[in-house]
Order: structure tokens, then C-alpha cells, then sequence
């Protein structure tokens, strides 16, 4: 019961990292809000968690809307009394060459990825002081440190290490933490299937095998990361065992930004 008294909003609280990560809060005690835009996907994790005895809610959450933040946050405090714990798992991604990435693309990416993490900082961490301090933690990727060539998301990741930053200098005095989680190849719908924010084809989803062993190849420990490995780094950084972490990159990548 590492996360006892904690409330947690999650945020893509319906895709494979983030459920990993609201089954695996529930299970060490923390109430869970599964934010997610999507809100059948979101209900189906909110009823497994209620049904194996958490304490789970859904509540839809555009996180590029600064008004359904506000809404977000203070349906936590009215629901479970405080927050103290914000995973910003939002992402988007085109996968095309410089040449061939729109600016409705490059506006997509940013604006989900990097202000949508920014707009949920600015909302949670108020209620984070009512609480007493808390623990952000946002997702960045192996183009944190490794940029290939796809404008829009490199950029988003390598900004969000920044905004990271900032706010881990920003609310430190308040007792709230910032930490990035930087994931590898994670096994998820977000590079197997296809989403308005994430399409794939046969040209570039890991069910084509070319593509799977060229992101195996690109790992040094030759297997994909599980959703569960991730939201293990995730429960740490929320945890009060990580009471003196804040501003840091934890990567979880078998070593493939080496």
C-alpha cells in the first residue's frame, strides 16, 4: 500500500500506459481518477478497478481545454477530499518525414503532448498545496534525449523535459515534485494500432515484423517494454520513497536511447 491516502488523476487514463498505471495505484491504495477523452474505454477501467476493490472514477478530460482541467481537479477533491498525485500521459504522433508533416499536425502534437501537461500543471498544482504537496510526473520519450526526424513530436519531447524542469524548480517550496518518465518501444496500441492521434498503417504499426525487429534491433535488451514496467516507474515517483526526486529524466527504455 505504497500510495495509502494518495489520490491520483491520470490522465490517457484509457490507453495502455495509463490504465497500467490506475489498476497498479488502485492496488497500493491511492483513489484514481481515469481521465481520459475517450469515455467508454475509461469506464471499462474505472468498473475493473471498482469490481476488484479500488476506489476508481472516470472523468472526461480534453486536456487541451483549461476549463475541463478546473473541472477535472475539483470533481478529485469533491469525490476522494484532495489530489495529490497528476500523470500527464496525454500524446499524440504523426509518423511522416519533415517534408510531409502539416502544421495541423505539428499544432496536434504540441498542443496535446506539451500544453495539455501544461495546462495540468497550472490546475493540479493548487490543489496539490491545499493537500500539502504532491508529485507530478510527465511522460516524455526516448526523443527526450534521441531526436529523430519527425518535427512535431521531437519537439514536444524535448520540451516537456524543460517544463519538467521548471515546475520541479517552481513548486518545490511547496512541497510538489516534477519528475519525466521516458519510455522506450512500450507495447500499446499507440505503435500497434491506429487512432486519430496516433494513426498507423502496415508501413509503420510494430504488427508489421519489419518494423517490430527494427525497434527490437534499436533496443539493447531486445524486447519491448510492458505498459506495467512503466507504470512501476510511474508508482515510485508518486511514492514517498521518492520524497527527494523532483527535476529528474528516469528512463525505461531496455537502453535504446543509448
Amino acid at each position: 500500500m505504497r500510495l495509502a491516502g494518495k489520490v491520483a488523476l491520470i490522465t490517457g487514463g484509457a490507453g495502455g500506459m495509463g490504465s497500467a498505471q490506475a489498476r497498479l495505484f488502485a492496488q497500493e491504495g491511492a483513489a484514481v481518477c481515469v481521465a481520459d477523452i475517450h469515455a467508454g474505454n475509461g469506464r471499462r477501467v474505472v468498473d475493473e478497478i471498482n469490481a476488484a476493490g479500488g476506489r476508481a472514477l472516470h472523468t472526461p478530460l480534453d486536456v487541451t481545454r483549461a476549463e475541463q482541467w478546473a473541472e477535472a481537479v475539483a470533481q478529485a477533491e469533491a469525490t476522494f477530499g484532495s489530489l495529490t498525485i497528476l500523470c500527464n500521459n496525454a500524446g499524440a504522433n504523426f509518423r511522416v518525414s519533415f517534408d510531409d508533416q502539416t502544421e495541423e499536425m505539428w499544432h496536434l502534437i504540441m498542443e496535446t503532448a506539451l500544453t495539455g501537461a501544461f495546462l495540468g500543471i497550472k490546475a493540479a498544482a493548487p490543489a496539490m498545496r491545499r493537500a500539502g504537496g504532491g508529485s507530478i510526473i510527465n511522460i516524455g520519450s526516448i526523443a527526450t534525449t534521441r531526436c529523430g526526424d519527425n518535427p512535431g513530436y521531437a519537439a514536444s519531447k524535448v520540451g516537456i523535459l524543460g517544463l519538467t524542469r521548471a515546475a520541479a524548480r517552481a513548486y518545490a517550496k511547496d512541497n510538489i515534485r516534477c519528475n519525466l518518465v521516458s519510455p522506450g518501444h512500450v507495447d500499446t496500441p499507440f505503435i500497434r494500432g491506429s487512432q486519430p492521434h496516433s494513426p498507423n498503417d502496415w508501413n509503420t504499426s510494430i504488427d508489421n515484423p519489419e518494423n517490430l525487429q527494427r525497434r527490437l534491433a534499436g533496443t539493447p535488451m531486445g524486447r519491448l517494454v510492458q505498459p506495467e514496467e512503466i507504470a512501476y516507474a510511474y508508482l515510485f515517483l508518486a511514492s514517498d520513497e521518492a520524497g527527494m526526486v523532483t527535476g529528474t529524466n528516469l528512463q525505461v527504455d531496455g537502453g535504446a536511447s543509448l
